[in-house]
């Protein structure tokens, strides 16, 4: 990214992510910071749903140190997050992406092979709620990110889980969604689509579940042992 206050994460002051930028190691991504422009060159707005690189890099240690081997993406958009996910797998590891359209992430092809990972990247175009059920049990998901649909949302999970990997585990997107999951006012189909998938996850009796408030907030889960 090119401005570090631009990260989302909710509640940091400009001055924070500023900070929080300047001292992470190594600095400023230049593949990723293009990505983004690419992609509000081509979409304008919608270039906001891509994830930021604070989320970006958090995602590729958690694959790196997870040691995942096949990883899950469900909604890549324009390939932020499959750009930083693939960085963490090993040269022969899969990043298995499913997206309903291939207009989206044909912009992030060039960057994927820019940052030599390309490879490693597999694209699924379909309706995930479809395709996810083609997934063969072994090898089983090391690592999973949903961020797709919101009403999806629940779908996916279930869906993933039975073929996740004892230590495997899910990272959900968008679940503060800008903070109003906590705004009555606020009552439109996706809030309230989120709204009862992070009140079904956390009513789970089979799921570990912790909400990170990075980005527009990420929910990592795990099976519980």
């Amino acid at each position: 990214m090119t401005d570090p206050t631009a990260w989302r994460s909710l509640g940091a002051s400009p001055g924070v992510l500023a900070y929080a930028a300047a001292h992470s190691n190594p600095g400023p991504d230049p593949v990723s910071a293009d990505l983004a422009a690419a992609t509000r060159a081509a979409f304008g707005d919608l270039a906001g749903m891509n994830i930021g690189e604070d989320q970006g890099r958090l995602m590729q240690a958690l694959v790196a140190l997870s040691g995942a081997r096949l990883v899950v993406e469900v909604g890549t958009f324009t390939g932020m997050s499959a750009l930083w996910m693939a960085r963490g797998l090993p040269p022969d590891g899969r990043l298995l992406c499913f997206d309903v359209s291939a207009e989206y992430p044909a912009v992030g092809r060039p960057f994927w092979e820019r940052a030599g990972v390309a490879d490693r990247i597999e694209l699924r175009i379909g309706p995930a709620a479809e395709r996810l059920t083609e997934l063969a049990d072994e090898p089983p998901v090391d690592l999973a990110f949903i961020d797709a649909d919101k009403g999806g949302y629940a779908t996916y999970l279930e869906l993933i889980l039975p073929r996740l990997a004892p230590t495997g585990a899910i990272l959900v997107d968008n679940v503060l969604w800008s903070g109003s999951v906590i705004d009555d006012n606020v009552q439109d189909d996706n809030t309230k689509a989120i709204r009862a998938f992070n009140d079904m996850v956390a009513s789970r009796a089979d799921v570990d579940a912790v909400i990170l408030p990075l980005g527009d907030g990420i929910t990592l889960i795990r099976p519980r042992r």
